[in-house]
């Protein structure tokens, strides 16, 4: 089963850096998301307020930039252990 996400959005808030139990960085943020997309015909504007966790490198490369600063993400979707919303985990990104 496929289960991959790409999302250009910018960094809207970053957590501070905490470490697993296993002592991996780990890193939580919400990134935001605006654009125009074609749905049925019609362009229409989205918006999107997405809740993320990075680990690793990429939780401690994350965590030394800019709010507001736009970059493309890849990751996939799971719910944390309440399950009550969807969390992108990334694993990749580039500077938009």
């Amino acid at each position: 089963m496929e289960n991959s996400v790409a999302l250009t959005a910018s960094i809207a808030e970053l957590a501070a850096l905490r470490y697993t139990p296993a002592g991996l960085p780990a890193l939580d943020l919400r990134l935001e998301h605006a654009s125009q997309q074609k749905e049925a015909g019609v362009q229409r504007s989205v918006a999107a307020s997405v809740k993320a966790v990075a680990f690793g490198p990429l939780a401690e490369r994350l965590a030394r930039q800019a709010l507001g600063s736009q970059w493309d993400f890849r990751g996939f979707l799971a719910s944390p252990r309440n399950g009550r919303q969807l969390v992108l985990h990334i694993q990749d990104i580039q500077q938009n």
